[in-house]
């Protein structure tokens, strides 16, 4: 898979982020964007076999377009200048636990969870935390887990605990979570070498039990 070329065409278009640059290379953009969904293809098998409740999702289903939605931005370049996918049964619209891939120059990461569920979703979260914690705290103080996620979540939480919840619940600062979402970032390098689905499969494993244990919750 050539993610060389990946990152050079998202480079360019980090310069020249207008539509006519877009479509005097738009051969460019769809060779890179079929690499990445071979990449996304190679990637689903595998993982489908770690975690089956991804089901037979495709990568069509999960990746993200590049075109952006600017009708409320104050930023009206047209582009993404990254390549993305969420992995989950569902796909990029489901409101289950997945694993999303950010391809991008220099700033390309994998992460996992939940991010900005709906009200229900996170109210199944928070309980399935308050009557479990010693199950989530064993997941989160894996040493593995803890050398690649040190934190969880996008630090944007609530300042006061949830309602329903009692202020002196030990793992209250997990509960005022409005995210439950992991952060490992990624070199070019990682993708520039030999087995890079394998690879990136190591650091998935560590994050599966907590896809495992969000996604129980919200079934």
């Amino acid at each position: 898979m050539n993610f060389k070329q990946i990152f050079n065409f998202l480079a360019q278009l980090q310069v020249y982020n207008d539509r006519n640059w877009f479509n005097e290379h738009k051969d460019e953009y769809n060779e890179a964007r079929a690499t990445f969904e071979t990449f996304i293809n190679a990637l689903i098998l595998p993982l489908s076999q770690l975690d089956p409740s991804i089901g037979t999702v495709t990568a069509g289903e999960c990746m993200f377009r590049i075109y952006r939605d600017i009708r409320f931005s104050n930023d009206k370049t047209p582009y993404k200048t990254h390549f993305s996918a969420f992995i989950a049964n569902g796909g990029r619209k489901t409101r289950m636990a997945g694993y999303y891939i950010h391809l991008q120059p220099d700033e390309s990461f994998f992460a996992g969870g939940i991010y900005a569920p709906d009200p229900a979703t996170l109210q199944a979260i928070r309980n399935a935390i308050y009557h479990n914690p010693d199950e989530v705290r064993a997941i989160l103080n894996d040493k593995n887990f803890k050398k690649l996620f040190p934190t969880l979540s996008h630090n944007d939480k609530l300042k006061n605990p949830p309602k329903g919840y009692p202020k002196d619940f030990e793992e209250i600062e997990l509960l005022k979570n409005k995210h439950f979402v992991t952060h490992h970032a990624l070199d070019n390098e990682f993708f520039l070498k030999e087995n890079v689905v394998d690879r990136l499969m190591e650091i998935v494993k560590v994050q599966y039990p907590l896809n495992e244990f969000l996604n129980k919750a919200v079934r």
